[in-house]
């Protein structure tokens, strides 16, 4: 799977983007300076920087969870706030944030719920979601039933419950142990090549943003800006073995590198 962002129009695209916190107060953060890229249909885009950066700032702005101080972005052609109106895409946090006292199925019908499906819908999309991330027997269980990357690949169904053509992840995997990590790595991957969907995904971990993405947007310290966009040429599928490959160390390398030089500015 590869994309063609020459012959694409961008899903979305971000112009002159600022965001500063408390603007003209003596507490005053430029959180995002003069931020510009343009993702395409069916991307797998990284975002990787240090804390503090504007990684989660960044993709809060597209999801319209946070206004830009100034610039412009544009989802499919509309504002952050029509694009949420209109479902265009679906978000998942580091935390899975499901209900406790809602079964596993019920929390992935929750969305479908507040957007009117009937009940029959509701519980048959739901079902679908659930065999997508492998879950498909669990869904009479509690979350408290489940481990942390089984919660998480219910909030990922839940997030794909109205088939949204955009999804925003912000550290899905960030508090999961390393081999659970890599676990979910490759459940992601498969999901995304089956679904086709647009993926911005914001990590800390360089090995995670190479593995994952066709491009990896490095971004420097606060005020964040994008340093360098990293295009990754390793070949899909990707599996165990490719983190062994020298092609991933010396794109592991030019990404550390990136972050390296970005705290010279």
């Amino acid at each position: 799977m590869a994309s063609t962002p020459s012959a694409s129009t961008p899903v979305i695209s971000i112009k002159g983007v600022n965001k500063i916190f408390k603007q003209g107060s003596d507490e005053q953060v430029i959180a995002l300076k003069d931020i510009q890229v343009d993702i395409f249909p069916g991307e797998f885009i990284s975002l990787i920087g240090p804390s503090g950066c504007g990684k989660s700032t960044l993709l809060r702005v597209i999801a319209d969870l946070l206004p830009p101080t100034n610039g412009d972005v544009k989802i499919n052609g509309k504002t952050p706030a029509q694009a949420r109106l209109d479902r265009d895409y679906g978000m998942v946090f580091q935390a899975a944030t499901l209900y406790d006292w809602r079964t596993v199925s019920a929390n992935v019908q929750l969305p479908l719920e507040i957007m009117g499906y009937s009940a029959a819908e509701r519980k048959q999309k739901a079902q679908q979601m659930l065999e997508l991330v492998e879950l498909g027997k669990f869904g009479k269980h509690y979350p408290w039933q489940l481990s942390g990357g089984m919660q998480q690949r219910v909030a990922i169904a839940r997030a794909l419950a109205f088939d949204p053509p955009l999804m925003l992840m912000d550290e899905p995997f960030g508090a999961l142990d390393e081999f659970t990590r890599e676990r979910m790595n490759l459940e992601l991957l498969r999901i995304w090549e089956q679904t086709k969907k647009t993926v911005i995904f914001v990590t800390h971990s360089i090995a995670e943003s190479v593995f994952l993405s066709q491009r990896v947007v490095v971004m420097s310290p606060r005020p964040g800006r994008i340093t360098k966009v990293v295009d990754i040429d390793l070949p899909y599928p990707r599996t165990f073995e490719t983190r062994e490959l020298p092609r991933f160390f010396e794109l592991v390398t030019d990404v550390r590198e990136t972050l390296r030089e970005a705290h010279s500015y």
